[in-house]
């Protein structure tokens, strides 16, 4: 039987047909102003030119050179400029030691035997590679084009390195490592010379009392070994080389912990010192060593004496050439921090000293009136 559209059944549910949509009157098609809206896109999606401040990336600035340290001038306590030149090393960071009476012959000596050591097979290097782990071995740096530009090796007193070493180097690490143990000794005593006088003269007293570097057993100063690849693609490598030098330094900071580092680095052609607020380079002198401050020399100054970090540069080279950097860490400043640490009050203790303090209060109050 047929529902004649007059009279609908009482449980027919209420439905009604949404309006029509609008029709447009017009007969352009939707896509006519597509390239209005590929222009707005364009302009909108463009990234704009980004200038980075120089407190991300830090501009060069060419200074003279650092102050001059006399060596053979620390012990005379009549000596005025030593103060004035330590105010004015603090400034930057470093300062050139002269007159420290280590010969030249017995630096190229070291630099000499160590020559052999980047001349290992690329096989047998990568079994004494760095890593995570271990703070010794090799490690090579490209840059954006896959060219090698220096090489590094780091020499430290531990059995573990000598013996591997001996394993892929049977014939001159020994002789290399001799040499590399008497001098790290010259460099420790200097160092430790340096640092006293550095705290007698510095303003800001700290509660650290300097000791020797025998005061208790520890692996002992590192060593840096460098190889400075030759220049073969002129100005245009060494501004890629000094870019990639300042991007590696401030992404790799202070790898090791240290209150001071030697330089050696003479025929260098430029020296960089690189820190948190910029660089700047300067032209070393002949057979002087180049000595930057540390992390550790920052913390028990009170940050006097700021913490950097250098590198030479050597230009129109028509070989590789080497340098060497000491990183010297006296075990007593290396430990400052955790003795420090190890005298605070810890909450546990703090509460027990609360309620003894409460306990005894109580109790006298309770003898008075008694």
């Amino acid at each position: 039987m047929a529902v004649s559209p007059e009279r609908l059944p009482e449980n027919t549910i209420d439905f009604r047909a949404p309006p029509p949509s609008p029709i447009a009157s017009g007969r352009r098609s939707s896509f006519t102003n597509n390239e209005v809206l590929t222009e707005f896109l364009e302009h909108s999606l463009q990234v704009p030119d980004l200038v980075l401040p120089d407190h991300i990336f830090p501009q060069q600035k060419s200074i003279q050179n650092p102050p001059k340290l006399d060596f053979q001038s620390l012990n005379s306590v009549e000596n005025s400029s030593v103060l004035e030149i330590l105010d004015s090393a603090a400034l930057i960071g470093c300062l050139e030691l002269v007159n420290h009476g280590i010969p030249s012959d017995v630096i190229q000596s070291v630099l000499g035997a160590s020559a052999g050591i980047f001349e290992i097979s690329p096989e047998k290097k990568a079994k004494v590679s760095r890593s995570s782990e271990r703070m010794y071995g090799f490690e090579e740096f490209h840059d954006e084009d896959d060219r090698e530009m220096s090489e590094e090796f780091v020499w430290c007193r531990d059995k573990g390195l000598m013996l591997e070493m001996e394993g892929i180097w049977p014939r001159g690490y020994s002789n290399f490592s001799d040499k590399m143990e008497k001098l790290s000794s010259v460099m420790e005593k200097m160092a430790e010379q340096i640092l006293l006088v550095l705290q007698n003269n510095s303003a800001r007293k700290s509660t650290y009392k300097h000791g020797t570097v025998h005061d208790q057993e520890h692996v002992g100063s590192l060593c840096y070994l460098y190889k400075h690849c030759r220049n073969i693609l002129g100005d245009q490598c060494i501004v890629s080389s000094l870019r990639y030098d300042v991007i590696r330094m401030l992404i790799r900071g202070s790898s090791e912990s240290h209150a001071l580092c030697f330089h050696l680095c003479d025929g260098s052609s430029e020296f960089h010192v690189y820190s948190k607020k910029g660089w700047v380079s300067f032209c070393p002198d002949e057979n002087a060593i180049v000595i930057t401050f540390g992390d550790q020399l920052q913390v028990w100054s009170c940050g006097q004496y700021k913490h950097v970090m250098g590198m030479p540069i050597f230009k129109d080279e028509d070989e590789d050439c080497l340098s060497m950097a000491f990183l010297y860490s006296p075990p007593k400043v290396a430990n400052c921090v955790e003795k420090n640490k190890g005298k605070a009050i810890s909450l546990g203790q703090q509460a027990i000293m609360a309620i003894l303090l409460t306990l005894f209060y109580h109790l006298l109050i309770y003898i008075c009136k008694s």
